[in-house]
């Protein structure tokens, strides 16, 4: 049987060269970064290294980079650690709402505790109406935040635009970059963000390991408090092997960024291009090609459910996803595509696609075909379609 994984967006395999370079750290360099003895002072060490290699490649001083336990977590302490220190200033915040559940779960939360939440409006493609999120800035506006990338449906999007607006209203501007790092060319100069949220696993790292930017000067309140790591902002044993898996493949990545950004874009047209002229009555959910993340292709199939595409390619040894792994326990319809307007039974038709660097152009092919079949005789069985799918299109 095949064993293809096309669900990169949710997690990647860890390269060989991060897990070399992780290996003496979980048998021989084993200290704790936080001791002052000679163990402690090697792995302290070999911290201050990745801090420095991962801020060079995006941008920003050493000091301004802090280690998390991943981009939930990164995401967690952007919004609620800046929305308790500018409390006082106002207590009105603005995201997308297209951003990941680590975002949104943690808006909820914030409103319970008297934080007012607005939420600036996408296209259809998912991109970010900006002369309306002008005229959803009050003078309370403190923290404004859209991912750079989104996770569902490949959204690249105008976050040096978004900063700009931000800051002409005195407000705060964070961007989840979890899908964009190592993939996009990122300087956080440059784009103008405050903070950043970032994940190793998504670039063939280590998982349990990620990194927020905080812009030096930036008021934020710890969410995990304890002991005096990470400045003593963020308290926690250092995972010291992982963060030295982290640095090793943001290096690998932007080293091979290009080559790779050019590759997978082109396995993702392929599959787009041939699923749009192959199979009848789908969607494509997010931009066609242009500003749109490489590895992404995430498709609607009218009449039938997005899960039950999913379990049939699993059965050929294709591994894809029907939205965020973070949420695809969920029986609800995927909150991105419903904000970019598809109606409930479309969203819940969506499986999305997502190429790796390791993936061939055989195995974009084999997919298709495998993709048609099940489409098809999933059909067969779909009342819905025996009664409209004769006369109506997507």
């Amino acid at each position: 049987m095949r064993n293809i994984y096309f669900d990169h967006a949710a997690t990647t395999p860890l390269c060989e060269e991060a897990f070399n370079k992780m290996k003496p750290y979980f048998t021989q360099i084993f200290g704790n970064a936080n001791s002052q003895h000679a163990f402690g002072r090697e792995a302290v060490k070999a911290v201050d290294e990745a801090r420095d290699a991962i801020a060079g490649f995006i941008n920003c001083r050493p000091n301004e980079l802090y280690f998390t336990s991943g981009g939930t977590e990164s995401d967690n302490w952007a919004l609620r650690g800046l929305a308790h220190a500018y409390a006082e200033k106002g207590k009105h915040l603005i995201i997308s709402p297209i951003e990941h559940a680590a975002m949104l779960s943690t808006a909820k939360a914030l409103e319970k505790e008297g934080f007012t939440v607005d939420f600036m409006k996408v296209d259809a493609d998912g991109f970010v109406d900006l002369e309306n999120l002008k005229s959803i800035i009050r003078p309370d506006t403190t923290f404004i935040g859209c991912m750079m990338a989104n996770n569902e449906v490949g959204t690249i999007e105008p976050i040096k635009e978004i900063a700009k607006i931000a800051h002409a209203s005195g407000a705060i501007c964070f961007t989840d970059a979890v899908q964009a790092a190592g993939v996009l060319k990122i300087d956080v100069k440059d784009l103008g963000v405050d903070m950043m949220s970032m994940s190793s696993h998504k670039i063939y790292g280590p998982k349990g390991v990620g990194a927020l930017y905080i812009r030096n000067g930036l008021k934020i309140d710890s969410i995990i408090t304890g002991g005096h790591q990470e400045r003593m902002k963020r308290g926690g044993t250092t995972n010291v092997a992982g963060v030295v898996g982290f640095a090793e493949a943001f290096r690998i990545a932007e080293r091979d960024r290009e080559k790779n950004f050019e590759y997978v874009s082109m396995l993702r047209d392929r599959f787009i291009d041939r699923v749009m002229a192959e199979v009848p009555f789908v969607k494509l959910n997010g931009p066609y090609k242009k500003d749109r993340l490489p590895a992404n292709a995430d498709f609607s199939f009218r009449f039938i459910e997005g899960e039950s595409i999913l379990f049939s390619l699993d059965l050929a040894g294709i591994a894809v996803s029907s939205g965020s792994a973070c949420s695809s326990g969920s029986l609800e319809p995927s909150h991105v595509l419903l904000a970019l307007g598809l109606p409930e039974g479309l969203a819940h038709g969506s499986i999305r696609f997502s190429f790796g660097k390791h993936n061939t152009v055989e195995e974009v092919d084999y997919a298709v075909e495998v993709l048609k079949q099940a489409v098809n005789r999933l059909r067969e069985m779909s009342p819905l379609f025996k009664t409209e799918g004769e006369i109506k299109n997507v």
